[in-house]
């Protein structure tokens, strides 16, 4: 009687699975090669699927979704229960296992050559009309900063003569992940989450007569849906800004024309110290809103921080404006004190109704133990430790960061009540957009009244690496000129009127560093780019945006910053293409029915940056903001590529956004 082994029955069991995975791997590859993927998958994300019923259970159908990452297609065909047959490109499949691959799932193989695309559209048309599933990223390219991108002609020869739906999509997630273009590399990098959450939001199936145009609009507005249910994964600024400065360590952080300049961590002790003294001599633990009255400065930066900090809301005052004015504002959302200072107030004539604190009344308030305490909490207490003893754990995306005032320009100022994820947002899409880092340097001209000058020239330059230089009056170009030489600034944001001043004013070799320059609030005239480029070797791009949205909408991608490959991202005479998480649409101002290319319109928002809400005002409010779309005022087109196009405005609606120009002097 022979006695079976155990390695025996051991390599019997392996031999039953070999011949088993070698039949599996012949008679269905699909089930042979999506099955490992399901395990590597579910081991590396955690899935979620948002709007599964708007998915057809059969039929023919075109998937078309945004394209951030290079593993896109299988993480839609996991997520999906039907199969879907991409189009891809067919460089990436030439033989082999990557050939089984794709053979295993249908894919529909497409070479750069009129052959092989005419060959692949027309078997994708006949995959539609035997009621497969087809799969497209129509913008053709991965995208190099999270903008969705304009859609190429393709799926117009693939429906049609079919009776198939479209089915826009949008894949949440993947951005950040080695697989995507974030950090301006694809793989070499280091992973930054394990298991991230991927969520995939499925649109109402389309029509095959759909315009192309319309079926990228749904798409951007899933993904500015996906942007807004995950704001809270958006930075705390404050938080943020303590890693930043630390950092930089004794290098200079800020600067101004007044003479200051300070180090990244005695910056941040310096803040700190202020918080302590400011809880203790100067504001009531419940005191929400607190007036700062000062120029863009290294003070002004150490005041809106601190604030920050202690998770106070600030408001910037326009000092350009009458005490009356002032007094609505202060009024408006009961602010109790103002922070100043003597240097500033002095040129001042402001009769304000709430306490005015001037900050040089605070030095001798500043005790021993006070500095002590920042020193240790600046330099030696773990960054996480000290977001739990600052609260700064607590903080909510929806929490509110900063009240910021419109010019008020047919009425009092209206006070727009921003949130941190509002500005994180836009922090997080001008790193994207324009790459800031560690070597720039922002040359900040804007007063924090305004909300570029907040969250652009204040928070972006503060959290994302650059040194901010700082100076009270934009037209100043003899100043303006000197600090931009004597930092070696190379991003500088202003108006078409700032930059005319420039041309007649600055030396070639004082803006010789320069390497961004955006533009905003007027049209830039077309001469402009070419004379100032000529001028300064740096080409100026436009953006836009209003106090309402944080205030960034779009912008075109500066020539140095352009990651493009493929696609163009910028377009002179446009205001560029909605930034990461941001959608456009222009709608008929009457019936709100969606206009197509080329339309002129209203122009409406919404993302993560649209407002909280006019500060008690929630009739003008609602007037506003239309399920969840902000109203701009603003009439404009949005052509083919994308690029948005501001063309006039309605005359019922009030300008918005701050003055840009204050016209204040400190000796």
């Amino acid at each position: 009687m022979h006695i079976v082994s155990g390695w025996q029955i051991a390599l019997g069991i392996i031999a039953v699975l070999v011949v088993v995975a070698v039949a599996t791997a012949i008679i269905s590859p699909r089930i042979f090669v999506r099955a490992p993927f399901r395990v590597l998958l579910a081991l590396l994300y955690r899935r979620r699927v948002v709007g599964l019923e708007n998915f057809p259970r059969e039929g023919g159908a075109v998937v078309v979704s945004n394209h951030v990452s290079w593993i896109d297609g299988i993480l839609i065909l996991w997520m999906l229960p039907r199969n879907v047959r991409f189009l891809v490109d067919g460089e990436n499949f030439g033989s082999g296992f990557r050939r089984y691959q794709a053979d295993a799932f249908d894919t529909i193989l497409m070479k750069n050559n009129p052959k092989s695309i005419g060959r692949a559209l027309k078997t994708a048309r006949e995959g539609l009309i035997a009621g497969d599933v087809i799969g497209l990223f129509p913008e053709g390219t991965i995208s190099r900063n999270g903008q969705l991108q304009a859609f190429k002609p393709g799926l117009r020869n693939i429906v049609k003569g079919t009776d198939a739906v479209i089915v826009p999509m949008w894949l949440d997630g993947m951005w950040g992940s080695i697989f995507s273009y974030s950090g301006g590399k694809l793989f070499f990098k280091w992973p930054k989450q394990w298991r991230r959450q991927l969520t995939l939001y499925i649109g109402k199936p389309l029509a095959t007569s759909t315009p192309l145009e319309r079926v990228r609009s749904e798409v951007a507005a899933l993904g500015a849906a996906a942007t807004i249910e995950h704001r809270s994964n958006f930075p705390v600024l404050a938080s943020r800004v303590i890693r930043v400065w630390r950092t930089r360590g004794r290098g200079m952080q800020a600067a101004d024309s007044m003479g200051q300049e300070i180090g990244g961590r005695e910056l941040l002790t310096r803040v700190l110290a202020l918080r302590r003294v400011l809880r203790r001599e100067v504001l009531q633990e419940d005191e929400e809103y607190v007036g700062v009255l000062l120029p863009p400065s290294v003070g002004g930066v150490v005041v809106n921080v601190a604030l920050t900090m202690d998770r106070r809301v600030s408001a910037n005052l326009n000092y350009t404006v009458s005490s009356d004015v002032l007094n609505h504002c202060i009024d408006d959302v009961k602010i109790k004190h103002v922070l100043t200072s003597e240097r500033f107030i002095s040129k001042m004539n402001f009769d304000l109704d709430a306490e005015v604190v001037e900050l040089e009344s605070l030095r001798d308030k500043v005790t021993s133990m006070d500095k002590a305490i920042a020193f240790i909490q600046a330099n030696l207490i773990p960054a996480k430790m000290l977001d739990w003893i600052l609260g700064l754990n607590r903080v909510d995306g929806d929490d509110l960061l900063t009240v910021i005032f419109t010019s008020g320009s047919t009425g009092m100022p209206k006070g727009v009540l921003l949130s941190n994820a509002n500005i994180s947002h836009n922090v997080d899409a001008i790193e994207r957009a324009v790459h800031l880092d560690s070597h720039d340097t922002v040359l900040g001209v804007l007063p924090f009244f305004h909300s570029f000058g907040y969250s652009v020239t204040l928070w972006a330059a503060m959290t994302l690496g650059p040194r901010g230089v700082y100076h009270f009056n934009p037209l100043d170009a003899k100043q303006v000129g000197k600090l931009a030489e004597k930092y070696k600034a190379t991003v500088l944001l202003g108006t078409p009127t700032f930059l005319r001043g420039y041309m007649r004013r600055v030396k070639p070799e004082q803006f010789q560093t320069l390497d961004v320059v955006v533009v905003g609030a007027e049209k830039m005239p077309t001469d402009l780019f070419e004379s100032f480029e000529q001028k300064f070797g740096s080409r100026p791009v436009e953006g836009y945006g209003t106090t309402e949205l944080s205030p960034l909408v779009s912008v075109n991608i500066p020539p140095s910053r352009s990651q493009a490959v493929w696609q163009i991202d910028r377009l002179e005479g446009s205001v560029g293409r909605p930034l990461p998480g941001v959608a456009a649409r222009v709608v008929e101002p009457d019936t709100n029915h969606e206009l197509g290319v080329g339309e002129d319109g209203m122009l409406l928002i919404t993302g993560p940056n649209v407002m909280r809400g006019y500060a008690n005002l929630p009739e003008k409010t609602k007037d506003s903001l239309h399920d969840g779309w902000y109203v701009t005022g603003d009439i404009a087109h949005i052509d083919s590529e994308g690029f948005i196009h501001i063309t006039g405005r309605l005359s019922r609606f009030s300008k918005i956004g701050g003055e840009m120009v204050p016209h204040v002097r400190i000796e």
